[in-house]
């Protein structure tokens, strides 16, 4: 789901939908398409999620570059990535307009996928 920035309550989003971002344990690029106030996935997946950071902050649906696939990351796990470089991922155009060199602008295209 995408939520305005209002909506956080207590702890605003650090990263925007279309902003480049790095996983800081697994040191791969996305760019965000989705975020959520909590983490909205079932107690199962959180379980086995092998870093299982705090549910109650924003949680990224991420596009990884070079992949084919989204990821599922707490704030804690991301930080701001500053490349510049555009990811390569099958859906980017299905959810973004364009490309600044900086970011990608968000299109109207609802996020389907939910929590993992």
């Amino acid at each position: 789901m995408i939520a305005p920035r209002k909506l956080f309550e207590g702890h605003p989003p650090k990263f925007t939908e279309g902003q480049l971002v790095r996983h800081l344990r697994y040191d791969y690029r996305g760019v965000i398409v989705a975020l959520d106030r909590e983490c909205q996935a079932d107690e199962a997946w959180y379980q086995a999620n092998k870093t299982q950071p705090d549910r109650e902050q924003p949680w990224y649906h991420v596009l990884v570059d070079g992949a084919a696939h989204a990821t599922y990351v707490a704030e804690s796990n991301l930080a701001a990535d500053t490349s510049g470089e555009c990811v390569v991922h099958p859906w980017v155009n299905d959810y973004f307009d364009e490309f600044t060199g900086q970011e990608y602008r968000r299109n109207d295209t609802p996020w389907p996928h939910g929590a993992p």
